[in-house]
Parts: C-alpha cells; structure tokens; sequence
C-alpha cells in the first residue's frame, strides 16, 4: 500500500521555496586555467599543513573530484564519504558536497573538525522536510518504522528510526518489510514510490523531489533512445517513475558507474546529475555517455542534469575555507547523538549486507 503524506498544494509550495532560493543564487564564476593551477596548488599545500583529507562527492566539479583522488582524499556517493571520513587518519574533513553530507560527517567523527567550501549548499529534498513539520508528521503515525533518505537534516534524522541512502535503501526496506514493519519515509517520493514498487511494503510516503532527477522526462528519454537505439539507460532511482520504466539499470550514483564498467555495451544515456561522467569517463574511456535529456533550461528550471548546489563548492571557496578555517560545520551534541542511532544502524546494516544493483540489465 502506497500512501501520499502531503497534498498537491504543499508540494506546489515546496517547489515554489525552492525556486526562489536558486533565483538568489549567484551565477558560477569560470576561472582561467592560470587561475585554477594557483587554486589548486594553494589547497594541496594547506592539506598537507592542517592534516586535512578532502571528501567529495560525485556530483562536484570535476577539478574537485580529480584534486581529491591527487590529494589521498575519495570521490564518492554519501555512504562511503561517511565511512570514509570516520575512518581516515585526518584531524580535517573538508566536506565537497551539500549541507547534510557536512552534518553526517560531523555526526560520525564529532573529535574532527569538518569545513565546507559553503555552508550555503544545501539540497532541495532538505528544504521541502523541515522537521517543525515532520516531526509531528510522525507523531500522528506513531505506529510506523521512520525512514528517512539520507539528504535530510541532521534534526529530521535525529526524528527517524532508520536513515538510509540510495545505495542501500532497497535492502533496508526489505528487511524490514520481513520483519512485519509498516514504513514512513521521507522525503523523496521518487525514490520511495520505487521502493514501494519493488518490495510491496506498507510505506507513507512524504511527498518532496530532487529538483535535478525531478527534470528528467520519459517523453526525452524515448526520444533520444531512438536516436541511440543500442545505447543502455541508466537512472537514478529520485527519477519519476515513467524514466525509471524506461531504465535498463536503476540505482544508486556508486552502483551506475559499477554498470556502466561491467557491461559490455559501448553507449549509455545517463539520468541523473552530470558530475557522474568524471567517474565514469575515467574508469571506461573507450565507452561514450550521454546526459539524458531534461525539461529545458526554462522558467521551471535552473538545475537541469547539474545540482546548482553542488556547483558552489569552487576551488575559490575550498581554499578560502581552508585558509581561514571557515564554513566550519559542527553539530550540537544532543542533535547529534539521537541522529548517530539511525546512521549507526544504516552502517552497520551496510556491512552485514551485499549492496544490489536493481535493473533488468
């Protein structure tokens, strides 16, 4: 049984929030290659100096993901930038992603000082839970197992029972599904309609979206599938379900590019955020990989296949931060240790489990 939280109007309100707070952003400024060398010796010289490790996800620009391979840092999906912060030597976390993945962070390694290009990265999925609604959300549904993705606030995990990522969400829902459990998920109904989908679960489901997967259509997608006809599909499950019944592959950032590695076709149209090409195009040169097609850059869209927080993290920004010490994230101890219980589960659920790439491929 599938069930819908929040009505069409909140949803409606919740985008119209998140549009307005892009409209203020400001426009990404392009270096110059001289100015880029600068930045990147500059940062490479302070991490070494303050015993710091930068932590970046896939989705970053790649000259940040190619300076923290350089550097003894990772490029990741946000399970592994967890696992990896916490247990890495550096007394310096310096966090290239949104705002949630610098609380998760501060959350498992609270001895460590965690900075971030910019504290103003955040993630629409975020924005549209906030917990002065959720947490009452879940109060009037006290009789089900609470899980939230894990692009949420440090507040909205410290409310759940479970938090989970995409790359581990399916395994989570299964189990407890097994265990009889009826399931309240927040906050993306993409990834939480595709759940229910798979697992039949009994899940409430809140009714949010990523403004990037959220763009991708099925209408585009068969377009340029005819444009391609050999080519694969791969999606990210935050995608609508008319994409992902398009998908040859469905899964997590981590588990597309482990497919668009191991099988043996050449062409791939890809449907989520284009900072994923980086990783692919450096483990499988030889193949080709094409963004899939959006909305349009239009009045409804300034994030077609590119978080626009994700693009503020800048080399400008990651040396400033480390320079001064600024954009320090850091989590208030009582937050953080009822937010610790449900990551703690998910990382230790995580290592008992073999993690699935879900697709027909």
């Amino acid at each position: 049984m599938t069930q819908s939280s929040a009505p069409d109007d909140k949803l409606m309100s919740d985008t119209l929030l998140v549009r307005e707070y892009l409209a203020n952003l400001p426009d990404k400024t392009e270096l110059a290659s001289s100015e880029r060398d600068q930045y990147r010796h500059a940062i490479k010289k302070l991490l070494k100096e303050k015993n710091a490790v930068l932590v970046a996800h896939y989705y970053t620009d790649p000259e940040l993901q190619s300076l923290a391979e350089e550097t003894g840092g990772i490029v990741a999906d946000s399970l592994e930038m967890a696992r990896f912060g916490r247990d890495c030597n550096a007394q310096v976390l310096v966090v290239a992603g949104v705002r949630f993945m610098g609380e998760t962070a501060s959350i498992l390694s609270p001895e460590k000082t965690v900075l971030m290009p910019t504290v103003e990265a955040t993630c629409s999925l975020d924005i549209a839970c906030p917990i002065e609604e959720f947490a009452p959300f879940c109060d009037q549904h006290s009789d089900r197992t609470v899980v939230v993705y894990a692009n949420t606030s440090a507040a909205v995990k410290a409310r759940a029972d479970w938090v989970v990522t995409s790359s581990i969400a399916l395994d989570v829902i299964e189990h407890l599904k097994a265990k009889g459990e009826k399931i309240l998920w927040a906050p993306d109904r993409h990834l939480g309609h595709y759940i229910q989908e798979k697992t039949g679960a009994d899940m409430l489901l809140w009714n949010a979206a990523c403004i990037v997967h959220e763009e991708f259509k099925a209408k585009g997608l068969f377009d340029m599938k005819t444009l391609y006809p050999d080519a694969k599909i791969l999606a990210h499950p935050e995608s609508p379900a008319s994409v992902l019944s398009m998908a040859d592959v469905i899964g997590s950032t981590s588990q597309l590019i482990k497919a668009a590695c191991d099988l043996p076709d050449q062409t791939f149209i890809v449907a989520t955020d284009q900072g994923i090409f980086y990783k692919m195009q450096q483990l499988a040169p030889e193949k080709t990989f094409i963004i899939a097609p959006t909305a349009g850059k239009d009045a409804t869209c300034r994030s077609c296949a590119s978080c626009p927080w994700m693009g503020m993290n800048s080399l400008q920004a990651m040396y400033e931060s480390l320079r001064d010490g600024s954009n320090e994230v850091r989590v208030e101890a009582e937050l953080a240790k009822k937010a610790m219980i449900p990551l703690q589960r998910m990382l230790d659920f995580s290592a008992q489990h073999k993690l699935k790439v879900q697709g027909k491929a």
